[in-house]
């Protein structure tokens, strides 16, 4: 409570002197001035979490922490096995260790907590805590040795005997029987990272085969001991199907969609405005949310906490969460799988399609959605089925995303940024004749050997997937296959009090007109009449022959 009372004084003392002073009319983006300001308004400030994963830690060093305990306590009142998937850095650590201290009774830890008065601190559960964060793992016999050594220090931490028994199935089995005896409580099992073994193996499917079986024959130890076991749960970033790994524990509840559960990690817009008040001094609020808010999972929006970690500590709008390791095989399977990119952020996809998830199959709107690199929008169901539909969660992501999958598609390293430069500069000023030339000089520098040992170039949608790519990798108000009454226009662009239709096609040879007449005839502008904005009709027409722009038409609508 005390935090949020600071935190709300500290917010209306910030929007008051940024308000009255000029000097703060613009952003304040570097440490040294967000300090020099803080100090002059005498904020509360505390450490920025960065990197911690325990509460210990946290509350010991008076960190900023966002309160999750109402729902850690709604959780395990309900006694049973759960399972949760979110993205990587998503805080899935901190809350499977606030639920450790919980059940282990260290009650100075939530004093203040709104957990604290109703919890009952006197029964202390032994906890088995099982952690994949660290390192990574190729062989059987790797997963193994991390499986014996995880054992041993949850024998060692509980005060008991260590068998060394040579299978881990049974030594983990053996764990909770001897936890349960000594303690005379049922234990709690709490898994963190389950599937980051197999995950960190996908692009080696024989290593990623090997992993799921061995974490399989482990789990499975879990349904045999439930007369031992008062409360398990698993936190991941994919959910592999229960037939694949899952095939003991039929009674895994999946609490990852369930709106109640959308918070439980991530900030929401009241955390941020309360607990991190002091933090947004000097930043624009709307573009903090337009940046990394909007990661939802039918419930409260959230943040990414790593991303508003370190812009508070950066004072920059970066895509640090992003940058931390966009995983490289999910930018190659949708070069591969010749995903139609003006549409990727804005997918659907039946319920059973987002929780299948294997080493064998994955599809791209579950690996897409588990990952992080899109989010739920709606639900709806249809015919006794739901479906939902998918989009980018918020703008780093959007952007971010394109910008990665420009170097596979163009065959091109480095070469992106100056493009997007001169492809910024020439709508700035609205040279959209010189679009052409941009364009054609990238396709013309691809290397020839590119294009022979990548198939991708036969794919009829790959020019207008890299031409639209670049439109959103320089952050532009683009929208695809927008509806009008007479059928979809292919892109629109808002830029500088201008709007841009394009419609784009694929020829066989020569330029032949087809994409501008198309704008024509389906009278696409008049959508946009009313909004009295000069209006430009731009048709583009590529050759799969010469592999580069043959047609590029531009009018101007009066």
């Amino acid at each position: 409570m005390q935090a949020r009372v600071y935190g709300n004084i500290a917010r209306a003392a910030a929007l008051w002197l940024l308000g009255c002073n000029p000097l703060n009319k613009k952003l304040i983006k570097n440490r040294t001035a967000h300090l020099i300001l803080v100090r002059k308004m005498n904020l509360p400030r505390r450490l920025l979490p960065i990197g911690i994963q325990t509460l210990a830690k946290i509350r010991e060093r008076d960190a900023y922490y966002v309160d999750k305990t109402e729902i850690a306590l709604s959780l395990v009142q309900q006694a049973g096995y759960y399972f949760l998937s979110r993205p990587r850095r998503f805080g899935k650590s901190l809350f499977v260790d606030t639920l450790k201290e919980m059940f282990e009774c260290n009650e100075a830890l939530f004093r203040g907590l709104y957990v604290h008065d109703k919890w009952d601190w006197q029964t202390r559960f032994p906890v088995i805590h099982i952690s994949f964060n660290d390192g990574g793992l190729t062989t059987d016999a790797a997963l193994q040795r991390r499986l014996a050594n995880i054992l041993r220090v949850n024998y060692e931490r509980l005060g008991l005997d260590n068998p060394n028994l040579p299978d881990a199935s049974d030594n983990f089995g053996e764990l909770i029987r001897l936890a349960h005896a000594k303690f005379q409580q049922r234990v709690v099992i709490l898994v963190d990272e389950y599937d980051k073994p197999i995950l960190d193996n996908l692009q080696e499917r024989e290593a990623a085969i090997a992993m799921r079986e061995g974490l399989k024959n482990f789990y499975s130890v879990i349904k045999g001991a439930d007369a031992s076991i008062h409360f398990v749960f698993l936190t991941g970033v994919s959910k592999f199907s229960k037939v694949s790994l899952f095939s003991g524990l039929n009674n895994l509840r999946d609490i990852t969609i369930l709106p109640e559960y959308s918070a439980i990690c991530g900030y929401t817009d009241q955390d941020v405005e309360t607990v991190f008040a002091t933090e947004l001094v000097g930043l624009d609020r709307d573009e903090i949310r337009r940046w990394y808010n909007g990661y939802n999972w039918l419930g409260v929006a959230v943040y990414n906490p790593f991303d508003l970690l370190l812009l508070f500590q950066e004072r920059k709008f970066r895509p640090y969460w992003f940058e931390s390791g966009t995983p490289a095989f999910l930018v190659k399977l949708l070069a591969e799988r010749q995903t139609w990119l003006p549409t990727l952020g804005n997918l659907e996809a039946a319920e059973n399609l987002l929780s299948t998830f294997d080493v064998d199959y994955i599809s791209s709107e579950a690996l897409m959605f588990q990952t992080g690199y899109l989010t739920l929008d709606e639900e709806r169901m249809v015919a006794g089925s739901y479906y939902y539909k998918l989009r980018f969660p918020n703008e780093e992501v959007r952007q971010s995303l394109y910008f990665a999958l420009l170097e596979t598609w163009s065959g091109r390293s480095g070469a992106q940024t100056k493009n997007m430069l001169a492809l910024y500069d020439l709508l700035a000023c609205n040279d959209l004749a010189g679009l052409k030339d941009v364009f054609h000089a990238f396709f013309a520098s691809i290397p020839h050997q590119w294009f022979t040992k990548n198939k991708i170039s036969e794919y009829e949608g790959y020019y207008a997937s890299v031409f639209y790519s670049y439109f959103v990798a320089v952050g532009l108000d683009v929208r695809v296959e927008d509806a009008s009454n007479f059928g979809r226009i292919d892109m629109t662009v808002k830029l500088g009090g201008h709007i841009m239709l394009f419609e784009f096609k694929v020829v066989d040879g020569e330029a032949q007109g087809s994409a501008l007449q198309q704008l024509k005839d389906k009278c696409y502008a008049d959508k946009y009449r009313a909004e009295g904005l000069p209006i430009h009709l731009i048709g583009v027409e590529f050759s799969k022959s010469t592999r580069n722009v043959v047609g590029f038409e531009v009018e101007l609508l009066g």
